[in-house]
């Protein structure tokens, strides 16, 4: 008797763990849409939130976003919400805020496109057209309204003001954009990436991915005033990924320069690379091997800065 009462018991608990789990899950995903939907304002200037917020992961993310998507899979993201808000015979005003994962990788999909100047929303933002985007902590968010007019660009900015005071974390910008040297970089050039998808789409260098680029690797490129000189910089896990990175990319894109590193390539411009420990610095089109060899040089200093600062912060 004891015996039945007992497996019967087991059976019922059974029975309810997966009704338990799917619970939690629904309480979990519903705490956060609050949390996410806390985030943006009901009302403004007379546009209304809808009620229905849509939600896409990194399986349904090409639902919303349609031969895009991989920008944001290039990255650690996690979650995106969508949130519409309207106004009576006025363009509807949609609100995306994307969980990157980590605030580099925010840093890195709002430099992805960065062409504008800083409009001073959140750790770094900009504003083109009807478009607004800004990065904060760990999100990354765009504001546009689906037509244009003082209104709406006016109603775009005190949203993304209201949203932006409303994110209460804030996040670290990827340590490796310390080390590009600041002397004549463009700004709005700077890129931060994991991918050889990334660094073709900014810089072609080749179909093969003879960087031995991956999730795993840090990289951030920048553009020099000068002849519009290139200046990449990676980072990999250990010296020998960077050992084996750098040689395949002497034999794959400049053999001629064998183990000097250094070629000139059409139109007499420079490629120089070099290896300092975990990382490889490459200079794209220099005017001259000089200003190439400066540039890496100015890099290594900040590399081995950077270096002393996190052994005397350990």
């Amino acid at each position: 008797m004891r015996s039945r009462l007992l497996l019967n018991h087991l059976l019922i608990v059974a029975f309810l763990i997966p009704f338990a789990i799917i619970l939690i899950i629904t309480s979990c995903e519903g705490e956060e849409k609050i949390k996410m939907k806390d985030l943006v304002p009901t009302e403004i200037q007379g546009w209304k939130q809808q009620s229905k917020v849509e939600i896409y992961d990194r399986e349904t993310i090409f639902d919303y976003i349609n031969g895009a998507g991989e920008v944001y899979l290039s990255y650690d993201f996690q979650k995106l919400w969508v949130f519409r808000l309207v106004k009576s015979e006025k363009p509807n005003i949609v609100v995306e805020i994307f969980d990157m994962g980590l605030p580099e990788d925010a840093f890195g999909v709002f430099s992805h496109a960065r062409e504008s100047e800083e409009i001073g929303i959140g750790q770094g933002s900009e504003q083109r057209g009807g478009l607004l985007c800004f990065w904060k902590g760990n999100l990354f968010v765009c504001i546009f309204s689906e037509g244009q007019s003082s209104e709406t660009k006016k109603a775009v900015l005190d949203l993304a003001r209201k949203i932006e005071q409303r994110i209460k974390v804030t996040g670290e910008k990827p340590k490796l954009l310390a080390c590009l040297p600041d002397e004549d970089l463009q700004q709005q050039s700077v890129r931060y990436f994991h991918l050889h998808t990334s660094l073709n789409y900014h810089y072609y260098l080749a179909s093969e991915n003879i960087l031995n680029l991956n999730p795993r690797t840090e990289a951030v490129l920048g553009r020099y005033k000068l002849n519009q000189t290139y200046l990449l910089l990676v980072h990999y896990p250990d010296q020998n990924d960077a050992d084996k990175a750098y040689s395949n990319f002497l034999n794959s894109y400049i053999p001629e320069a064998k183990d000097k590193g250094v070629a000139q390539i059409e139109k007499g411009k420079w490629v120089k690379a070099e290896k300092e420990g975990e990382f490889v610095i490459v200079v794209f089109d220099a005017p001259t091997e000089a200003y190439a060899q400066a540039l890496i040089q100015a890099v290594r200093d900040k590399i081995l800065k950077l270096s002393s600062e996190e052994v005397k912060n350990k």
